[in-house]
């Protein structure tokens, strides 16, 4: 459905991601471990170091659904959304967060897995 990459310019922390059905169509979807950048979808955003300086560093890319198979490694967390348009789930992770390390193979993505991947709004919170 959509991924994060570190773009290798330091470790950073998952702290929360949040996913909300915009459709009335129920879906479960994983998050898991990507272990390599495989066939990315377009970019969807960048996350930054240091909000409002002038001197940013990229440290998260944000890529839309994988054109090809996506290369997948260990599942993190499992959910599933309801039929209705608000429905949704928010995985949080205790402490400083779920790490993703510096390199530009490391990816967290977030994957449907009973269906189709369904038009969803969704946020990642990372701490560095």
């Amino acid at each position: 459905m959509t991924s994060v990459y570190s773009l290798g310019t330091g470790d950073v922390w998952l702290v929360e991601v949040g996913v909300s059905n915009t459709t009335v169509n129920t879906f479960q979807l994983s998050l898991a471990r990507l272990t390599a950048a495989g066939t990315q979808g377009a970019a969807a955003g960048a996350w930054t170091d240091e909000e409002g300086a002038t001197n940013l560093t990229a440290k998260v890319a944000a890529v839309q659904a994988h054109t090809a198979g996506t290369p997948l490694g260990a599942e993190v967390r499992r959910a599933s959304v309801g039929a209705s348009i608000g429905s949704g789930v928010i995985f949080t992770f205790g402490g400083r967060g779920l790490l993703l390390p510096s390199g530009t193979a490391n990816g967290l993505g977030l994957i449907a897995i009973s269906t189709a991947g369904q038009l969803s709004d969704c946020y990642w919170s990372f701490d560095q």
